[in-house]
């Protein structure tokens, strides 16, 4: 199957992702599962400038580590096994964004839940953004912290990391992830100014 399309969609979003200013420099990264293999997705290559990335860039790969086209000297994410072990865990999830957004970073950084603070985060995102262990960037326990925190919901933080956030395409994994900033940046704003009232879901 040709995956140009998922290239093209990945790259896409990245760079939306850069110019909207969810990560800095190099940081973040997105993947696509491939629709014609379910053990295998396409990723955004480690430690490349944004603006300048190209289809031809991206790196297709399983979820076991095995390249199945990457062009030369380029690598896959380092956070390649957070991606891996989502789709692992999770048949219905077919994109990944992982963020260091400023805001959901911070919160991240002092390992403080966001609360339910916005009506639109019980449907986009599940509710409250719990946050997961920390452990050593690229490490399969920060990926399986963050597949055991994020659960059923559409994001979670990864403690002293960033957001991770899913869903069955790669429109809806972005919205979540921008939600999750737009939570923290809210919550960090209330506070200065006021008590923020947490939503009290009914039964």
């Amino acid at each position: 199957m040709d995956h140009q399309a998922i290239r093209e969609q990945i790259v896409m979003y990245a760079k939306r992702m850069y110019d909207e200013k969810l990560v800095s420099a190099t940081s973040g990264n997105i993947s696509i599962r491939l629709p014609d293999r379910k053990d295998a997705f396409a990723i955004t290559p480690s430690s490349e400038s944004y603006p300048d990335m190209t289809e031809q860039r991206i790196v297709i790969m399983t979820i076991d580590g095995e390249i199945l086209s990457c062009p030369d000297g380029a690598r896959p994410s380092s956070e390649w096994r957070l991606h891996a072990e989502m789709y692992r865990a999770k048949a219905n999830v077919h994109a990944v964004v992982h963020t260091h957004s400023p805001y959901a970073t911070a919160f991240a950084a002092i390992r403080e839940e966001i609360p339910l603070i916005l009506a639109e985060m019980q449907p986009w995102l599940g509710g409250t953004i719990e946050v997961a262990p920390y452990a050593a960037l690229g490490s399969i326990e920060v990926a399986r912290n963050s597949v055991n925190t994020i659960g059923k919901k559409g994001a979670c933080l990864m403690a002293n990391h960033g957001v991770v956030a899913v869903a069955t395409n790669l429109d809806l994994a972005y919205v979540r992830a921008c939600y999750v900033e737009d939570a923290a940046k809210v919550i960090h704003l209330a506070r200065c100014i006021g008590t923020p009232h947490p939503i009290e879901l009914r039964e």
